[in-house]
């Protein structure tokens, strides 16, 4: 009501002077001009608003009384903010209502939780708690973003068991790439053969899949009817995504709040080893493209797939002497993490949705054969066996996420 981006104590005492007018704001603004209180003018409380300007969420800054029982048992101990002046300030006021948000979820959420959410639960209210009490506040945030993202889509119900286990093996891949073997690779004491049958014993013991990467053939061939034919359909609902979904996409991209601070955790290029900052901004705008496909998935996957995609074909039509900078190519209208440019997000996407046109064990074996042909593109190189690894991570991410996201747990309405 008061146009400061909060819902707070003065946009309630506006409210209730309306009510206490039958909604009359010029009776209202007189009545509080006699008691010498401030009352916007009438005009201002009403603003035209077009059907392709980006709306805002307001950010709950009033006070929260469930936090003194939430499962966030540290939120009792911050009080509601009470202006976004400084960045600190902005910072503290997006915690308190991420955690307003996620404790909301939480309740409706938490008396139906299978056995493996309430488990995964636990770790990541752990390392929420964690963040909290370390001060990393920047983290705590992304934290509970990611939260209230796997709260109010996620479910593992009615989903196949291979699907769940592919976290498992993307923190497996993690480990092999932060361990004694690997770093013999790369100081050229073992060979390839060596870090990928670590690999397929991660695969095996995860997935009860069998590998031989050394004889491993390419990936699927498109003169067969049956790929040819899922590319068609792939293409049919590519070609569903319309002009306004596109520009509706990247202004979400270019004005979100939650989505601006989940892509703002960048690193130098490859700095980023273990592909962490790349899936939760891949999560909200799968989430985005879902609210403005209706909750039909395979829409959503053609759209991302066409935003993802369409601003290199600007970039390349305009003369390089006339962008604005040499990151133009990797930044230029292109929504997800940067330091990957759209290679990432084209993995996390396209893997997605393989999943929902075959099913996630065939997309599994697809990226896993794509990702060694390249490695052997590559001639089993150090950058390749670093790239093969990231893609990999990526693909398993987008899977896992793209199957088990729940459209019936989402409004269409609400982002």
């Amino acid at each position: 009501m008061n146009q400061n981006g909060l819902v707070d104590v003065e946009d309630i005492r506006i409210l209730r002077a309306l009510v206490a007018t039958s909604g009359d704001p010029y009776a209202a603004e007189t009545s509080a001009r006699s008691k010498d209180s401030s009352f916007p003018r009438p005009r201002e409380l009403y603003r035209y608003a077009s059907g392709t300007e980006f709306r805002a969420r307001p950010l709950w800054a009033l006070p929260y009384p469930l936090a003194a029982d939430s499962v966030l048992d540290w939120f009792a101990n911050i009080p509601p903010p009470t202006n976004r002046a400084s960045y600190a300030d902005a910072l503290g006021a997006d915690i308190y209502a991420e955690a307003i948000r996620f404790d909301q979820g939480w309740r409706k959420r938490k008396s139906a939780l299978d056995p493996i959410e309430t488990e995964y639960s636990k770790r990541k209210l752990a390392h929420i708690k964690h963040l909290f009490e370390a001060g990393e506040r920047f983290e705590l945030l992304l934290a509970l973003i990611d939260a209230v993202e796997d709260v109010e889509t996620l479910t593992v119900r009615g989903q196949p068991d291979f699907s769940l286990k592919l976290l498992t093996l993307r923190d497996h891949m993690r480990e092999v790439l932060s361990s004694p073997l690997y770093a013999a690779f790369k100081a050229r004491k073992e060979d390839w053969r060596a870090v990928l049958k670590a690999v397929s014993a991660h695969i095996k013991h995860d997935l009860d899949l069998t590998y031989d990467f050394e004889t491993l053939q390419p990936p699927r061939d498109l003169t067969h009817l049956e790929n040819y034919l899922q590319r068609a359909e792939w293409q049919y609902y590519k070609s569903t995504t319309g002009e306004r979904d596109f520009s509706a996409l990247i202004s979400y991209a270019q004005h979100d709040a939650r989505y601006l601070r989940s892509v703002s955790r960048t690193s130098q290029k490859f700095h980023d080893l273990n592909v962490e900052n790349h899936n939760l901004p891949m999560v909200l705008l799968f989430r985005e493209a879902l609210r403005l496909k209706g909750g039909d998935k395979k829409r959503a996957v053609g759209l991302l797939d066409e935003a993802i995609r369409i601003p290199y074909a600007w970039v390349k039509s305009i003369p390089r002497d006339a962008l604005p900078s040499s990151l133009a190519l990797d930044n230029f209208l292109l929504p997800g993490n940067k330091e990957d440019g759209a290679d990432k997000s084209r993995h996390w996407n396209v893997f997605g949705g393989v999943s929902l046109y075959k099913s996630p064990q065939e997309a599994f074996d697809l990226a896993l054969k794509r990702e060694m042909q390249d490695l052997r593109n590559d001639n089993y190189s150090e950058d390749g066996m670093r790239e093969f690894f990231r893609d990999m991570i990526a693909n398993l991410n987008g899977m896992y996420h793209v199957i088990t996201v729940n459209p019936a747990l989402l409004s269409t309405h609400r982002r």
